[in-house]
């Protein structure tokens, strides 16, 4: 068993709204009496102020056990950028955390490796955390591509920010193939790619490696949470469709909680 502490992190994509982070917390209260595992939310931008406002002023006693942050962030951090949201921004409403390098972001905004590394830095020089994501699409698995092609994702961020990269940085594995279908990784495939990450990470620096959590994402729910969470190298979960219902969500932290 890992003496990593889990974390499970909602990414509510575009869905969501203040109603939605009210009954999330009315399911947490009961759960998150203890810090033996860590919680996050990411709703959309332009909640969190609100959200911040409601943890401290209505559920108080969770203000310090479960965390918010963003789904993303610019590279930039002011100037003509019509439209983008800097970490010191998102930093200012609460955000701890920032989600960079989501597949739907690589996919649907064409965001390169190398933007992704550039909005790895930008978390970093704010003292945000960076959720980075990593993942392969189904032909990229089924040519045996899949490591190759989340080394080139992990590489472009050490290229970018230094050895020390994830020393501060959580890495999420979510195989493309998986998200939103309902298909999940098997424990097995999991493991296997949440290790050679670890890995990766150890031949920069073994403490880092051994600290750093590792997220599974993709189609996590309660009927396969357990098994996956189960495994040495899986240290919670990033979670999309699950987040958005309440009682769901909460299930998957107190399975994290007995994990």
């Amino acid at each position: 068993m890992s003496s990593r502490q889990y974390l499970i992190a909602a990414n509510w994509k575009l869905n969501g709204n203040t109603e939605l982070a009210n009954e999330i917390f009315a399911e947490l209260q009961n759960t998150l009496v203890d810090n033996s595992i860590e919680v996050l939310v990411c709703p959309p931008a332009l909640y969190l102020g609100g959200i911040q406002a409601k943890l401290q002023n209505d559920y108080q006693p969770l203000s310090d056990k479960l965390k918010l942050g963003a789904q993303t962030l610019s590279a930039y951090q002011q100037g003509a950028y019509t439209g983008e949201l800097s970490g010191a921004m998102l930093k200012e409403f609460g955000a701890s955390y920032v989600i960079v390098g989501h597949s739907e972001r690589r996919a649907l905004f064409s965001e390169s490796n190398q933007v992704v590394a550039e909005k790895f830095a930008a978390c970093l020089s704010q003292g945000l955390m960076p959720i980075l994501c990593v993942g392969e699409t189904l032909e990229e698995r089924e040519t045996e591509q899949t490591f190759a092609v989340i080394e080139q994702m992990l590489t472009s961020i050490v290229e970018r920010n230094g050895v020390e990269a994830f020393a501060n940085a959580v890495i999420a594995y979510e195989p493309v193939w998986a998200i939103g279908t309902g298909k999940s990784a098997t424990s097995e495939q999991a493991q296997q790619v949440h290790k050679f990450i670890r890995q990766f990470v150890a031949k920069l620096s073994a403490v880092t490696a051994d600290n750093i959590k590792i997220l599974y994402g993709g189609s996590v729910n309660p009927s396969n949470a357990a098994e996956i969470f189960a495994q040495p190298d899986v240290d919670g979960g990033l979670i999309g469709g699950a987040s958005l219902k309440s009682a769901q969500f909460k299930e998957l932290c107190e399975i994290a909680k007995s994990a």
